[in-house]
């Protein structure tokens, strides 16, 4: 397994994978939309994008991480925002891979650190979070304003 940064040579491969993690919460297909999302942050510099691929190149899961900054810690922090991996590559530490090398991002540009949410009921990222170094926030709430 190698983890790389996509660029628009894996488009395609990152875009099913955003496609299908879609699903998993709830969305209905749209890879072409999907498509469109992941070209759009790509063409824009928006966010970096790690894939994991298998021996022959096929793609196993990504991570999809978006800048931000701590006003407070006066430094770039990372929105570990999107995890997938695909289910035919689960429990091949796929995932701890995935935010390893997410890790080395954080130490690369001198960031405070990277924060993530995952829904409540969801305890087998949870458990993937706690072991990899993570801290749950138990201080703060997250509150979320729809335009829609």
């Amino acid at each position: 397994m190698k983890i790389i940064r996509a660029s628009q040579n894996e488009l395609e491969k990152v875009a099913c994978l955003f496609n299908d993690y879609r699903i998993f919460y709830d969305q209905e297909t749209d890879i072409e939309g999907a498509s469109n999302f992941i070209k759009q942050r790509m063409d824009n510099n928006e966010s970096i994008i790690y894939l994991a691929l298998d021996d022959d190149d096929n793609a196993m899961g990504f991570a999809q991480l978006y800048p931000s900054f701590t006003s407070i810690g006066m430094k770039r922090m990372w929105i570990l925002n999107d995890l997938y991996v695909d289910i035919m590559h689960r429990r091949k530490n796929t995932a701890e891979m995935l935010i390893n090398k997410c890790k080395e991002l954080i130490h690369e540009t001198g960031a405070a650190g990277m924060v993530l949410e995952t829904q409540n009921d969801n305890t087998p990222a949870q458990k993937l979070y706690f072991k990899t170094g993570f801290i749950k926030d138990d201080m703060h709430s997250n509150f979320f304003w729809k335009s829609i």
